[in-house]
């Protein structure tokens, strides 16, 4: 239970609603038909979430003689919609000659060993929650989310969206849900889901650069590089460097994501333009980041980390109230003469985000 008054997972996917919404208008059935499969399919699975959160989850036991070691399990839904499906791979097996599988396995190791070797966390949940994740979900699911309890990835359709295990970084963004979801509990609405699709944008890049060993200036920056289909004008689905460049495609549309509060978008769609609105927090992370060098998941990202677990994040949290918490930490792991705080400071000025 967190101090917020227990857990509330929600439902979230990688790719935005607003993606899918264009996709499903556009004239080419080949392209629509995916597309409002997928919304369909994630407006049943929004509903079952909440529905779990009513009646409540089960809870795992994590594994007792496997201290600070994931426990992963890999299913094969065998493109149905019935889950887990078939177990194909668990903690310890070998890889077997399903790259998608293997893709999943590492993802969820990866993720696994950013949290514990960075900030000592035990799993999801800081307690070794088992890590699941189901592959092949559906047919032409243009889709990867956390369901409050598991992973789930679809083999995107081919034409737009390609498998979603390819970026490590889909995986750990979906699985910082669960983080959240343990700690925060941020509410999925306005800003703070936008902070809620944020943290778990910042994350899932830092682990792919833990994986990749990246300095900050080496990194791309870029949430899903590799999954848009060679046909699609695009390098990922967002960009915290430069919010609004991820892509630009006839079929698509161009990414709406603003960097600073002057472009902030007021919308009913998508729980307030959570996916949309993250782009700020975004790109102020990047600033960070960037301005303090080295390896993200140091200062930075441990920054970022201390507001999220620290108990003083409110479930409502607006971004001014993120930011505060941001400085707040900052002077307090490292000082108020430290360039961590003057970094954090000058980045959240920069996107308009006041933190007096």
């Amino acid at each position: 239970m967190t101090s917020h008054g227990g857990h509330g997972p929600v439902f979230c996917t990688i790719v935005p609603p607003h993606v899918l919404d264009k996709l499903a208008q556009h004239e080419d059935t080949a392209l629509a038909t995916p597309a409002r499969r997928t919304l369909e399919r994630d407006a049943l699975e929004r509903t079952r979430r909440r529905l779990t959160t009513v009646v409540g989850a089960p809870t795992a036991a994590p594994p007792q003689d496997a201290a600070d070691q994931p426990h992963r399990t890999v299913y094969d839904a065998g493109h149905k919609e019935t889950l887990p499906g078939r177990k194909v791979r668990g903690e310890g097996d070998q890889p077997g000659k399903d790259a998608t599988v293997n893709r999943a396995y590492a993802g969820l190791g990866a993720t696994f060993e950013l949290y514990q070797k960075a900030y000592g966390r035990d799993s999801i949940d800081g307690k070794g929650l088992p890590l699941d994740a189901s592959v092949h979900f559906g047919e032409n699911y243009d889709n990867a989310f956390w369901n409050g309890e598991q992973m789930v990835f679809g083999d995107g359709d081919g034409t737009i969206f390609l498998d979603f295990t390819i970026p490590v970084d889909v995986i750990g963004h979906e699985l910082t849900h669960g983080v959240t979801q343990y700690t925060a509990n941020l509410a999925y609405f306005g800003q703070s889901g936008a902070l809620n699709e944020s943290v778990s944008d910042v994350f899932g890049s830092l682990i792919k650069q833990y994986t990749l060993g990246q300095t900050a200036d080496q990194a791309d920056w870029l949430i899903g590089a590799g999954l848009l289909a060679p046909r699609v004008h695009g390098t990922a689905l967002r960009s915290m460097k430069a919010p609004g460049t991820a892509y630009d495609d006839p079929t698509l549309g161009k990414d709406p994501q603003p960097a600073t509060m002057a472009g902030y978008v007021h919308t009913s769609q998508d729980n307030g333009g959570v996916h949309i609105n993250s782009g700020i927090p975004n790109h102020a992370f990047y600033l960070v980041a960037t301005a303090l060098g080295g390896h993200a998941w140091e200062r930075a990202g441990q920054i970022w980390y201390d507001v999220l677990t620290g108990g003083e994040l409110q479930q409502d949290a607006a971004f001014a109230d993120f930011a505060k918490l941001t400085v707040a930490a900052a002077k307090s792991r490292y000082g108020a003469t430290g360039q961590e705080q003057e970094a954090v400071l000058k980045a959240w000025e920069e996107v308009g985000v006041p933190t007096a």
